[in-house]
């Protein structure tokens, strides 16, 4: 499917701007009240600005550099995975649970800017290859994640503990390891396929 390459643009710099903007606001809020989930999820927010601002830049350049983009992309993923398992090997010895209704007030904000973020980006998620499919398997990522954390804010209101905001933390780990693997086998296919036409891979 081809696509206006200056919508797509205006639309991940939007995105990498509500990005930007609400990961200030995440990460001063996870910090406050001592959460691995927000920290993970405000990490993400700050990968989704990367990967639209990536995007913006790449857009035109050839398949070979925009695949090496998509591999960049891939790595720029797993680092919210990084920085939400040490935070969660770091409180596994004092899981003291993080304040709920800063959590919650948090997670429904994120919620929203990742409902908007997806709503821009799902018509383009297949527009050119794993740069788009970055971007928004990245905004659908934060929107499961932003679902998941206010369940959290419930589960910690109800409970007392500090094990669901680190099991969940884990969770962001696993979930964000899913998508950089799809983004780089995709980057992958993208290769082989500008290679076959090159004529550079042998028939049988």
């Amino acid at each position: 499917m081809s696509v206006d390459r200056a919508s797509l643009r205006r639309a991940v710099l939007l995105v990498a701007g509500l990005n930007l903007a609400y990961m200030l606001v995440e990460l001063a809020v996870a910090v406050s009240i001592g959460s691995v989930a927000l920290v993970a999820d405000a990490v993400d927010f700050f990968e989704d600005f990367a990967v639209n601002l990536l995007i913006a830049i790449a857009l035109g350049w050839s398949v070979a550099r925009q695949v090496r983009v998509g591999k960049i992309m891939a790595v720029l993923i797993v680092l919210p995975a990084i920085a939400a398992l040490i935070m969660a090997v770091m409180k596994v010895g004092d899981p003291d649970p993080p304040a709920s209704g800063p959590l919650l007030a948090a997670a429904l904000g994120a919620l929203v800017v990742n409902l908007v973020c997806t709503g821009v980006l799902v018509r383009f998620r297949s527009g050119v290859g794993s740069l788009t499919a970055a971007a928004y398997l990245a905004a659908r990522n934060d929107l499961l994640a932003g679902v998941a954390i206010v369940a959290l804010a419930g589960v910690t209101a109800w409970t007392g503990s500090g094990w669901p905001d680190i099991l969940l933390g884990v969770g962001l780990v696993l979930l964000n390891g899913t998508a950089a693997r799809e983004v780089w086998e995709k980057a992958e296919q993208e290769r082989l396929a500008e290679q076959a036409l090159a004529g550079e891979l042998d028939d049988d």
